[in-house]
């Protein structure tokens, strides 16, 4: 069966293995290995500790590095679109935007655009959420990480 039509509700993208089971089988050895010292203290058992701790770490920076590389790509790609696509009055604004509402404003179509960008220049929206919130024919963004 054919996925769901991409929208605001349904467009965070979780990976089940690596959300849920590698971390959960991770966040289970450093509890493993926290009881084991705190009921049975060792250095051994303190490095164990210590290593279970530092796994989760990668496993988080990995995540944030990786989000971090796209948010700069989806700023790239979207300045790019505006450039195109926007009135002159707010083409030359572009680099005023934020990443942070940039990111919102890629699930909006060539048509609302303009729109939500002189919104945005505005101040009209707090984050990205409030932005994405506002777009009423949503463009799908299937390649996110």
């Amino acid at each position: 069966m054919a996925d769901a039509p991409q929208s605001f509700d349904n467009h965070a993208k979780l990976v089940p293995l690596y959300h849920f089971v590698t971390f959960g089988i991770l966040a289970v050895c450093f509890l493993w290995f926290s009881y084991r010292l705190v009921t049975d203290f060792s250095v051994d058992r303190l490095f164990e500790a210590l290593f279970a701790f530092s796994v989760i770490m990668v496993m988080f920076w990995a995540r944030v590095f990786a989000l971090g590389v796209q948010d700069r790509v989806i700023r790239m790609e979207e300045r790019l679109r505006m450039a195109r696509v926007l009135p002159d009055d707010l083409r030359g604004r572009i680099e005023e935007i934020d990443t942070e509402f940039i990111i919102g404003l890629r699930f909006a179509p060539d048509a609302e655009l303009e729109d939500l960008t002189r919104r945005v220049l505005n101040g009209e929206f707090e984050d990205r959420k409030g932005v994405k919130q506002a777009v009423q024919s949503w463009r799908a963004d299937n390649q996110r990480i």
